[in-house]
């Protein structure tokens, strides 16, 4: 019997339909008893009567009840009405990260904010023995406070999902269409009796390679497919996509990534993180999301940790030790203002800079505080504060000048104090404030 708005499926009042696919169809509710908007997910009437969707659906289940994280939604409870069963899930507002993507490619920081949260999602199912298998973008929820939601947990295994054994037979293919609820699988998805291997499984653009030949696959599946969300959201377009679902999977199996495609100021870690997640050899992949997450937050924080398998762990804690890196981004984009150039005279407004993007390394007893290119790019200005003052004295900043073609900074005597600075347009003049003299002064 069809659910109608109106209806109660034990504590939950049916609002409204807001999604339907190929598998099922979500409802918008209210729960009567704690007040609250759930989604219930049933299975459409076809997939109801099919032994397979229903234990994909039980286990869906039983997967989200065995994971509690901030990134993942949510399960409230299941329901049984009429001999259809119904999950009460978490209703995330937003927009998936695919709706995201298709109005062009992210920005690093938005990149990264996602991506870790994704990560930290993933992380937790893992740590859990939960293997997703149908990462993409359209099972990701961003909310309007930014947070991340992963969704969709239908395909995973492990250790609350079915066991695997037997031979597999060929996969079908089952086409969703596009759905306007988060909560319903967006396919093309393949799918196949869920307890065999050799069946394939997840979504075409997005199953590692391993998966799509139908082997029995563990948590760097997932990775595999975090690569490909990662990249997606750099690049705005899929990692692996052909004409046809077969296209794809070719290209999946056979084809080498093009990194010239990622954006010319992609962090060269960023760029390593991707490679070893992609890695077609499952052997050679990335092994732990969570190292992915941290990888992704010290790439956002600026620091930049070295592989593990490059460097010794005794010389990488002893040159943590005698060195900082400092990944300093320096924009010039447009003429410094009116201010400066009525104090520095005439000067080409129609001139127009390039972006410049720099990583300098800032010697261990400063600390950084500002930076910036002269306007030719021959040289950079960094106010600094010493590290380790006497005992008693305050570090007091000053500025350091490094010429391209020298390889540190060097001190400029009189800065002593600065709190600003600002060079010239013509890169001939240096203005700086004082906060010992409390006056502005500049020189050559």
């Amino acid at each position: 019997m069809p659910t109608t708005s109106g209806a109660t499926i034990g504590p939950y009042r049916v609002d409204r339909e807001i999604g339907r696919g190929g598998m099922g169809v979500v409802f918008l509710a209210h729960d009567t008893r704690l007040g609250r908007t759930v989604a219930l997910k049933a299975l459409s009437e076809d997939a109801a009567s099919d032994p397979e969707y229903l234990q994909r659906f039980e286990r869906e289940a039983r997967v989200l009840a065995s994971l509690n994280h901030p990134n993942v939604a949510a399960i409230y409870g299941l329901e049984e009405s009429e001999g259809r069963r119904y999950l009460a899930l978490e209703h995330v507002e937003g927009e998936t990260l695919a709706d995201r993507i298709a109005r062009g490619p992210l920005p690093l920081h938005e990149t990264l904010d996602i991506c870790i949260q994704i990560a930290a999602g993933v992380e937790a199912a893992h740590d859990g023995g939960v293997v997703h298998r149908d990462l993409k973008p359209s099972n990701v929820m961003i909310t309007p406070n930014d947070q991340v939601k992963v969704l969709d947990f239908g395909l995973a295994k492990g250790r609350v999902a079915t066991d695997e054994s037997g031979l597999a037979k060929s996969p079908s293919l089952v086409d969703s269409g596009k759905l306007s609820s988060p909560t319903l699988l967006h396919s093309p998805t393949l799918i196949s009796p869920a307890t065999l291997p050799g069946v394939i499984l997840g979504t075409s653009a997005y199953l590692s390679p391993e998966q799509a030949r139908g082997k029995i696959v563990d948590r760097r599946t997932d990775i595999w497919s975090f690569g490909c969300i990662l990249y997606e959201c750099l690049a705005g377009e899929r990692a692996f996509e052909g004409e046809t679902v077969s296209d794809t999977i070719a290209k999946t199996l056979e084809r080498e990534m093009d990194w010239s495609t990622l954006p010319k100021a992609t962090p060269p870690r960023l760029r390593e993180l991707l490679e070893r997640c992609l890695t077609k050899d499952p052997k050679l992949r990335l092994r732990d999301i969570g190292e992915a997450r941290l990888t992704l937050e010290e790439i956002k924080s600026g620091h930049f940790a070295a592989p593990t398998d490059a460097v010794a762990p005794g010389a990488a804690a002893a040159r943590r030790h005698s060195s900082i890196l400092l990944a300093i981004g320096a924009v010039l984009s447009a003429v410094l203002g009116a201010l400066a150039w009525n104090a520095f005279g005439p000067s080409s407004r129609s001139a127009h800079m390039n972006a410049v993007h720099l990583s300098l390394p800032v010697p261990p007893d400063l600390r950084a505080e500002a930076v910036e290119l002269t306007p030719g790019g021959e040289a950079a200005i960094m106010l600094a504060v010493p590290r380790g003052a006497p005992q008693g004295e305050t570090p007091r900043p000053r500025l350091y000048l490094r010429r391209m073609d020298h390889g540190t900074f060097e001190p400029l005597r009189g800065t002593d104090g600065v709190v600003a600075f600002l060079a010239s347009p013509d890169g001939r003049w240096l203005s700086f404030a004082s906060a010992l003299s409390g006056q502005s002064s500049h020189f050559q």
